[in-house]
């Protein structure tokens, strides 16, 4: 395709799609409506997740962390002053979140906050972690998705401890998660483009070999580990807003388990791939809550089994492995050139067998 029908075609998608979702907010009901933001909230989340483990190649299991840190941040910004004195009756809110309230208008100042809190503290655990390497780093970094648990729990006069934050005003419309979602894609994506994604994947491949021709490898591991923990820091403030409650248990490290789902099936360094992932994942976590119903076969009764959907995603990322062994786009991004080379093959197998079957014919 010619380079510059690229960027129209681009530009005409996100368009329609755009109409698409204010179309579906005005349309769907509230459960359609619900399962589209989540997809959207598990994209901003998979694939900053995947700028870490994919494109840099780093074995991190703390964004739960970060989507914890920037849920409360929301949740702290935009919850009524009345209603955090309702919230807030075992310990009363510190100073100054207990005197001030930010009206919808100034959303996107909560989840930009948001997002500065988590990259704060991506850096404060980025710079003695990420001199680790493998195993070691996997550790340290899921015992900081569990540290900001444990006192997620015990800083009652910030997060309520296990009570969590009620009430939140249900900011997260389809055109504030969607739009997180695609900017998330299109800054991801063109970071891996760019000179310092180069210098990522070089780290990803060999990292003494990238040291050893002048790349900064801590440098590129920081940046990476940042804007990781900003996008999933907007995340949990979306997540938040959506559901209209926060507590500990809701940035569990079964969060960090779906996302490492999402961007292993999608394809480690695919972009686009833990996109149409983490839509997939958020819809299939709808239609298998069957599973975990009560089942009645003719005179056989059987019990629902809570959990029912983790083990069936369990599996299925099993058989991936089994067949697709680097995911379902592989290291592959979705493309223009990649979608018309599929219709080219098939348009050529066509024109094959139509010739063919002219030659017998004749």
């Amino acid at each position: 395709m010619k380079r510059e029908w690229r960027m129209p075609l681009t530009i005409l998608s996100i368009a329609i799609f755009a109409l698409f979702i204010w179309w579906a907010q005005n349309h769907l009901n509230a459960y359609y409506i619900r399962v589209l933001s989540t997809a959207a909230i598990y994209i901003v989340a998979a694939v900053a997740y995947n700028l870490i483990n994919g494109v840099t190649g780093q074995f991190s299991l703390g964004p739960n962390g970060f989507m914890a840190l920037g849920g409360f941040t929301v949740a702290l910004l935009v919850l009524p002053v009345s209603q955090k004195q309702i919230v807030y009756f075992l310990q009363p809110l510190i100073w100054p979140f207990n005197s001030f309230s930010l009206p919808q208008s100034l959303f996107i100042v909560a989840l930009l906050l948001a997002g500065i809190v988590a990259a704060i503290g991506g850096i404060i655990i980025g710079f003695p972690t990420l001199r680790l390497k493998g195993d070691y780093l996997a550790i340290a970094t899921f015992g900081f998705g569990e540290i900001i648990f444990v006192l997620a729990n015990n800083l009652i006069s910030i997060t309520n401890g296990a009570l969590g934050i009620k009430g939140i005003p249900e900011y997260s419309t389809l055109m504030w998660t969607w739009g997180w979602a695609i900017f998330s894609i299109i800054v991801v994506s063109n970071l891996a483009k760019s000179s310092y994604g180069r210098a990522m994947k070089a780290i990803r491949e060999d990292e003494i070999a990238a040291e050893a021709m002048g790349i900064n490898v801590f440098f590129h591991k920081m940046l990476a580990f940042t804007v990781s923990a900003f996008f999933a820091g907007v995340a949990g403030g979306l997540l938040a807003t959506l559901i209209t409650t926060v507590s500990p248990s809701l940035f569990m490290f079964t969060m960090t388990f779906n996302l490492l789902i999402i961007i292993v099936l999608g394809g480690l360094g695919s972009i686009t791939g833990s996109a149409i992932t983490a839509v997939l994942f958020a819809f299939l976590q709808e239609l298998l809550r069957t599973v975990e119903a009560p089942i009645q076969l003719g005179p056989i009764h059987l019990p629902g089994v809570a959990g029912m959907r983790m083990v069936v995603f369990s599996l299925l990322l099993i058989l991936a492995m089994l067949f697709y062994r680097r995911g379902l786009f592989g290291r592959k991004e979705l493309s223009w050139d990649l979608i018309l080379s599929i219709f080219e093959r098939k348009g050529e197998g066509v024109g094959t067998t139509w010739k063919k079957e002219k030659m017998k014919l004749s």
